[in-house]
């Protein structure tokens, strides 16, 4: 069963958090492990499997981009263990020049430069993302695969520079 079908969801990269939220609890109560407690070991390893596969779904299910990895999945794009990378050399130009500009904020220890980088990079992101949501829509699968690689990149780039932040808050 796949984890849209298991929460009562349509397979669709939008959903209603709300209800996957609430599935997700109810499915929680149905099958803790501790309800099983005095079952036998069989109905106790199928809880501890059941909870377990219902965790999964639903990190899965509630993060963007693993939920569009899951989704393309479906329709047999691979993404988390393929081998597969960006063929976009531009899109890769472009990412090498924003690691370098990374460091150089980083060497400089220029706290308003990283916060113009962030807001920069999460504007990158949205557009992608929002380009992903209409790809998925209109099922162009290989092109929402592509999209899906590049966000994997800006997601990185993304939380290399909040970390940054981080500890340049800290110093």
């Amino acid at each position: 069963m796949d984890y849209f079908t298991l929460f009562g969801l349509p397979a669709q990269y939008p959903i209603d958090l709300q209800a996957l939220t609430i599935r997700f609890q109810d499915l929680q109560r149905q099958y803790h492990p501790d309800k099983f407690a005095s079952g036998t070991q069989a109905e106790q390893l199928a809880a501890v499997s059941h909870s377990a596969t219902i965790n999964q779904a639903w990190q899965t299910l509630r993060h963007p981009l693993a939920r569009a990895e899951y989704l393309l999945s479906l329709h047999g794009f691979d993404l988390a263990s393929e081998q597969h990378t960006v063929r976009d050399t531009a899109f890769l130009m472009e990412q090498l020049e924003l690691r370098e500009e990374l460091d150089e904020i980083e060497q400089a220890k220029d706290e308003a430069r990283l916060e113009s980088f962030i807001t920069r990079v999460k504007g990158m992101f949205d557009t992608r993302h929002q380009q992903m949501v209409e790809q998925l829509n209109n099922e162009t699968w290989d092109a929402a695969a592509d999209t899906v690689r590049k966000l994997r990149f800006l997601d990185k780039l993304r939380s290399s520079a909040e970390q940054l932040e981080e500890k340049l808050l800290d110093f």
